[in-house]
């Protein structure tokens, strides 16, 4: 698979482009944004942090994972744009 890290992504407002908009964790394939956090609680900030990077990409998939938890289970949130 290919993983690319803390991978810049542009960003296009009103035809100007900035090339790096905001720096996405892990974009997996081209198609999986996936944002890495280690806190107490996942916030609604968070989740709106990861909606936008998937509204302003191609990628469709988006994993929010928290290393902050007893199971892992309990800290992976997936969402779709």
């Amino acid at each position: 698979m290919k993983v690319e890290s803390q991978k810049a992504m542009p960003i296009f407002y009103k035809d100007v482009m900035l090339e790096c908009g905001y720096r996405a964790d892990l974009v997996v394939e081209g198609q999986v944004i996936v944002e890495i956090k280690s806190i107490a609680n996942i916030a609604p900030v968070h989740e709106a942090q990861l909606l936008s990077y998937l509204k302003l990409s191609d990628c469709k998939y988006g994993l929010l994972i928290n290393f902050n938890v007893k199971l892992l289970k309990e800290g992976i949130r997936r969402f779709r744009s």
